[in-house]
C-alpha cells in the first residue's frame, strides 16, 4: 500500500522521529477514512483537490484550529509530493490548497529572575530531586527539545570542554556548550545514578527504577515544576526552549547563533523570538520615555 511505502521512506530516508511518523500516519489515515466515508472510495491516488477542500471544511466545522488544519494539510501535501516523485500520480491534488491564516502569538517564556531562582541548585542527596532539577536546568541552559533530552546518552556529555551532543530532527547532530554550574549538577546526578543503578544504563535520564526516561515522564516533571513556580498558562518543556532563546536574544546573542543552537533548519523559525524583544523594547519605551 502506497502510504506504508511513504512512511517507510520518511523513516529510513528522511530519518523522521517516531513522534513525527505517528503524526504523519494519523493525518493521512484520517484523510483516508474521510474519503471512504464521504466519497465511498479507498483510492488515495485519484483524489481531487475538491475532496481535500471538503475535508478542510469538515475539520473547521468540527472545531479544529487553523494551526492543526495547516499541519494536516502539510502532511497531505508531503504525501502527494512523494507520489509525484515516484510517478504514482501526474498532478498533485494538494498543490493549490492554501493554508489557513493563523494569528501569530508570541512565545511565552519564564522571566530571567524566576529562571535563576528555579535553577539555584541547593545540595541534596535525593536522586529524584537532583534529577528533576537537572532536567529544568539542562532544558534552560541548552534550549533542546523534549525528544532530544530523552535521547541523550552519558557518552554525549563532554566535561573536558563543557559541551553536549544532541540529535535533532532528521537525526542531525549539533554541539551545545553548557555552563560550569550545570557541569557540577551533572556530575552530582551521575554519581547518584551510578550509586543506585550501576553504570550499565547509558541513557542519561532514568526513572526511579533505573529504566530510560520517556517523553511523558519528562513532560510531567516539567509541567509540575513550572505550574508550581510560575503563572504561565503553558507549562510544557517547550516553554524552557522559548526561554533559552529569548534570554539569549535579550542579552545580545545574534539570531544566527541562536538558530544554530536551537537546531532550526531555517532562520524564519528563529525570528519569532525577535518579536518578544521588540515588545520588551516597546514596554521599556512606554515606561521610561516622557512621551512613551
Amino acid at each position: 500500500m502506497i502510504p506504508e511505502i511513504y512512511f517507510s521512506w520518511l523513516s529510513t530516508e528522511k530519518r523522521y522521529s517516531q513522534h513525527s511518523l505517528k503524526a504523519y500516519r494519523s493525518d493521512i489515515y484520517a484523510f483516508y477514512d474521510f474519503i471512504m466515508q464521504q466519497f465511498e472510495t479507498d483510492d488515495l491516488i485519484n483524489v481531487t483537490a475538491q475532496m481535500i477542500r471538503s475535508w478542510v471544511v469538515l475539520l473547521k466545522e468540527n472545531g479544529t484550529g487553523n494551526s492543526s488544519i495547516n499541519r494536516k494539510l502539510s502532511s497531505i501535501r508531503s504525501f502527494y509530493r512523494f507520489c509525484m516523485r515516484n510517478n504514482y500520480i501526474q498532478q498533485n491534488p494538494a498543490e493549490k490548497i492554501q493554508s489557513l491564516k493563523v494569528r501569530k502569538s508570541l512565545p511565552e517564556f519564564v522571566t530571567k529572575d524566576l529562571m535563576l531562582k528555579m535553577t539555584e541548585n541547593s545540595h541534596s542527596d535525593n536522586f529524584t530531586i537532583i534529577r528533576d532539577g537537572l532536567i529544568i536546568d539542562l532544558l534552560y541552559q541548552t534550549g533542546i527539545r523534549l525528544s532530544e533530552l530523552t535521547g541523550i546518552q552519558e557518552t554525549d556529555i563532554h566535561f573536558g570542554n563543557n559541551s553536549l551532543i544532541v540529535r535533532g530532527k532528521g537525526n542531525k547532530e549539533r554541539i551545545i556548550p553548557f555552563h560550569t554550574t550545570l557541569k557540577n549538577v551533572l556530575i552530582a546526578y551521575l554519581k547518584e545514578k551510578h550509586k543506585l543503578f550501576g553504570t550499565d544504563q547509558k541513557a542519561l535520564f532514568v526513572t526511579k527504577n533505573g529504566k530510560p526516561a520517556y517523553n511523558k515522564m519528562i513532560y510531567r516533571i516539567v509541567h509540575t515544576i513550572l505550574s508550581s513556580e510560575t503563572t504561565l498558562q503553558k507549562t510544557s518543556p517547550h516553554i524552557l526552549r522559548h526561554t533559552f532563546a529569548t534570554h539569549l536574544l535579550n542579552n545580545g546573542a545574534s539570531i544566527l547563533a541562536i538558530k544554530e543552537l536551537l537546531g532550526h533548519s531555517s532562520l524564519a523559525a528563529t525570528q519569532i523570538y525577535t518579536h518578544n524583544t521588540i515588545e520588551q523594547l516597546k514596554s521599556i519605551h512606554k515606561q521610561a520615555h516622557p512621551k512613551g
